[in-house]
């Protein structure tokens, strides 16, 4: 994709962003404040800039005069960057530069990292989980009476050396007209076993060669959404993917309510059914948009927490809530699809990740493989963080592990305006410290109707570091702007006025909102603390961090560290890898590999039970601060604070 090089004015700041891009938001990311509340579509008129040298698509608005627009005034709202420019921020639209030059922090997020088919193969970790091999068998006559079976399995014996092979009875059923459909010519689907005891079994026959055609699905079953991608085993290719929400959700937004209604009279009945009929639905338009044949996929690997996972195979989760908390089984054997009720033919095997303990489930296992932290020399920490925040710490030579329950905040619950990343979510914000104005960018760049999770975390930490709030979150009551108000008892800061936003009411952040991300950040953070503590280590030990979730994809981590939400490391260590209950799905589709390690690294990972572990409530409380009780663990943090109180 094209670049192109803004450079800012007078702030001397440059940035390259890509074609296409609207300058707000290139200035947002070189750190350089503009002031503009309402989202980005250019109703405020307050974004004003000037176009010195370079063009830009647009900007122009009846906020402007013929006289600006002769000037070379623009919205940058609403200027897309087509080429280099040079754009100076007048004196009403900026911030003073003097107060903010010496202690800019560049935005970062997190680097993608993905494992694909030839990482597996350079890494030696490809062992394909299930093979097509295309025979041309003699055909039966007065003097070969040899069985179908048998010469079927004679034959891949002889000449393909494969031993120790096992056919089912529904193949069985299938290999008399698979084999004179087209003179004795077939493929056979061979699934390898997990164990090196085992045996290859025999699940598919084919008339005529189909070793081009084999496919597999890998499901991610989450609490909110469930998300599917169909695999071309051959290429490693994702063929088509879909995701849609779980159907459970309305009878229980978290895993504790859909216990509850499990225990009710047909209440498991029902929540396995609604399950698989999400699933089932994301299997049918997959299969569909790939325009394969179903009898072409060969496998399905499946991956959620402890609650989903026995709510699929319909097993009563009532005992994962209570005291000790004990899951019904953390090993599955291989299933026939069709006897859990997937919507795939008889020969589909599905296989369904393990779980370690009640609240650390498949998903968090399956991210952990998919990783391939667990082969790894660096002591890493793996973070899934959302409603519950799953930890694991460790590298090959040891894994551990703990959940904790960090609320809704982080993704837009309990903030009163909060709401889930979509368009008009407020995700980015910056303040001018001087007038106290906002800077406000939202999804899709229309008028703001909410907060995400993300923006409710940039904010607060903007806030933080420019005295607006203090380490509890209250806000500075004697600054001199009518942002800060009282309402019912209650203090917040107006980030949009009602005539700025879609929802016709001012858009605040209350102290409320403060608290319970401090109290999201808090838990998740003692919680990494109290886990390092128990194996003996510090935050200092840590090498490198891997984000996992949607969270992880755009989270600003400077941010992030500045509540305290994550340690103080560099941000080149920090890798995010998206889904990677359904990454870990993927890669186990791909390669037995992955299949044989996951029982001994679930046998691997020690389990600590945050509520059972006396540190933790001290360390929770430690961090129920911005960032912490104990600056000294935020050294980088500590040190601009310390810049900001000096006098310019």
């Amino acid at each position: 994709m094209t670049t192109h090089t803004i450079k800012f004015l007078p702030h001397n700041r440059e940035i390259k962003v890509n074609d296409g891009e609207s300058l707000i938001r290139a200035a947002m990311e070189a750190g350089v404040h503009i002031n503009a509340s309402c989202g980005g579509e250019g109703i405020c008129g307050k974004c004003r800039v000037i176009v010195e040298t370079g063009e830009v698509e647009g900007g122009l608005s009846e906020q402007l005069s013929p006289a600006d627009r002769e000037k070379g005034f623009r919205l940058a709202c609403r200027s897309t960057i087509i080429g280099d420019v040079v754009v100076r921020v007048p004196v009403e639209s900026a911030v003073d530069i003097s107060v903010l030059s010496q202690h800019y922090v560049p935005r970062r997020t997190a680097s993608i990292q993905q494992m694909d088919l030839n990482d597996l193969k350079e890494q030696g970790l490809f062992l394909p989980p299930v093979e097509k091999v295309y025979i041309e068998l003699p055909e039966p006559n007065n003097q070969d009476h040899l069985p179908d079976v048998t010469r079927l399995v004679s034959h891949l014996k002889l000449h393909h050396d494969e031993h120790r092979l096992t056919v089912s009875l529904p193949v069985i059923r299938k290999i008399p007209d698979a084999l004179r459909k087209d003179g004795f010519r077939v493929t056979a689907t061979l699934a390898r076993p997990v164990m090196d005891s085992g045996k290859t079994e025999i699940i598919n026959v084919q008339s005529g060669d189909a070793t081009d055609r084999n496919y597999a699905i890998a499901m991610d079953i989450g609490t909110t959404t469930v998300y599917g991608q169909l695999i071309d085993l051959k290429s490693g290719e994702v063929m088509s993917e879909h995701g849609q929400f779980n159907g459970q959700i309305s009878y229980g937004e978290d895993v504790i309510s859909r216990i509850v209604f499990a225990e009710k009279e047909g209440g498991l009945e029902r929540l396995h059914k609604v399950v698989l009929e999400t699933i089932n639905t994301i299997i049918g338009k997959i299969v569909r948009r790939a325009k394969v044949d179903p009898d072409d996929i060969a496998a399905i690997t499946l991956a959620g927490n402890t609650t989903m996972t026995q709510l699929l195979l319909q097993i009563n989760p009532r005992y994962i809530r209570r005291s000790p908390y004990v899951p019904a089984s953390t090993l599955y054997p291989p299933i026939r699809a069709v006897d859990i009720g997937l919507d795939l033919r008889d020969h589909v095997t599905a296989l369904v990740y393990p779980a370690v303990s009640s609240y650390v489930g498949g998903d968090i296992v399956a991210g952990v493989m998919g990783s391939g932290m667990y082969l790894d020399d660096r002591l890493t920490l793996f973070m899934d963080i959302g409603t519950n925040a799953e930890i694991v710490i460790g590298n090959r030579d040891w894994l551990a592990c703990a959940a904790c329950s960090a609320g809704p905040a982080l993704e837009g619950g309990g903030i009163k305006f909060g709401m889930r990343a979509a368009k008009g979510a407020i995700e980015d914000f910056s303040l001018d410290p001087v007038t106290w104005e906002p800077m406000l960018m939202t999804i899709g760049n229309v008028r703001p109707k909410g907060i995400c999770g993300s923006g409710v975390i940039i904010m607060t930490a903007v806030m933080f570091e420019l005295g607006l709030i203090n380490n509890l979150g209250k806000f500075n009551r004697d600054l001199a702007t009518d942002r800060i108000r009282e309402d019912n008892g209650v203090w917040e800061y107006v980030l949009a006025w009602a005539g700025e936003t879609q929802i016709d009411r001012d858009i605040t952040l209350t102290e409320i909102d403060i608290e319970n991300l401090i109290r999201a950040k808090g838990a998740i953070y003692s919680g990494c603390i109290t886990l390092l503590t128990e194996v003996g280590m510090g935050m200092q030990d840590i090498d490198r961090i891997i984000l996992a979730g949607g969270f992880g994809s755009y989270v600003d981590l400077e941010k992030a560290i500045t509540i305290g939400l994550l340690p103080e490391i560099n941000a080149d260590k920090v890798t995010f890898i998206g889904n990677s209950s359904l990454l870990g799905a993927k890669m186990s589709s791909l390669t037995n590999r992955i299949r044989k390690d996951v029982v001994e690294a679930t046998r691997s990972m020690t389990n600590f039970e945050l509520s059972e572990t006396p540190s933790y409530m001290d360390n929770y409380v430690a961090a129920l601060f911005l960032p912490h009780t104990d600056i000294n663990q935020f050294p980088r943090l500590k040190e601009r604070m310390a810049q900001r109180r000096q006098p310019s």
